[in-house]
């Protein structure tokens, strides 16, 4: 079956692109407010931008608003997040951040999360997650401000948190991470089958 793009309506196309690209990793990006609230987001349009220098990149699909969210209005106004990955012990509190609450409280108290003191930026980060990226904002591409639309964001890594038990002889141990991966519609994947293959 072939779709062509200039006949297919906004909803069509987010759901071929949402539900064919998968899995996806998930950035679950705390922030905090000039205000002094702290926020905390799920993004699963999320990927490494580059290694050296390193950057990571996640796309803010537009609200039907029009409206930044909550995490894009932070990192604009201070500069500064945490992309906190998620793992299946995680995943339940992740998707209940992706409520839409007052701006004027805190996911974190919401989802009843356990927090952490970052390194070297001022938001939060979740305690529990098994890996963590500290990143201040390096720039922002609007590609278009209609509903589902999409802007990019490029964060630059400034310090990276592995838990302990995951980091052996210089690598992460990826089953011991436990990542989610975004499927389309409300579908995750965790656990199941793990394989290695060698590079030819």
């Amino acid at each position: 079956m072939i779709f062509d793009i200039s006949i297919l309506e906004n909803r069509e196309k987010y759901r071929l692109l949402n539900g064919g690209i998968t899995p996806r990793p998930i950035a679950w990006i705390s922030t905090r407010s000039s205000g002094g609230v702290d926020n905390l987001a799920p993004f699963s349009f999320f990927t490494v931008a580059s290694c050296v220098p390193p950057v990571l990149l996640y796309t803010q699909v537009t609200q039907r608003s029009r409206l930044d969210k909550d995490t894009l209005q932070n990192l604009i106004a201070t500069g500064e997040c945490v992309v906190n990955i998620v793992n299946t012990p995680l995943l339940e509190k992740m998707n209940m951040t992706s409520a839409s609450i007052e701006t004027s409280k805190s996911e974190f108290e919401y989802a009843n999360i356990d927090t952490s003191a970052s390194y070297k930026v001022s938001p939060l980060s979740v305690k529990a997650s098994p890996v963590r990226y500290e990143c201040t904002l390096r720039e922002v591409v609007r590609i278009s401000d209609e509903p589902s639309g999409g802007t990019l964001v490029l964060l630059d890594v400034q310090c990276i948190y592995v838990r302990d038990d995951l980091y052996t002889d210089g690598y992460i141990n990826q089953q011991g991470i436990d990542t989610v991966g975004k499927m389309g519609s409300d579908a995750y994947v965790h656990g199941g089958c793990y394989l290695e293959l060698v590079r030819p």
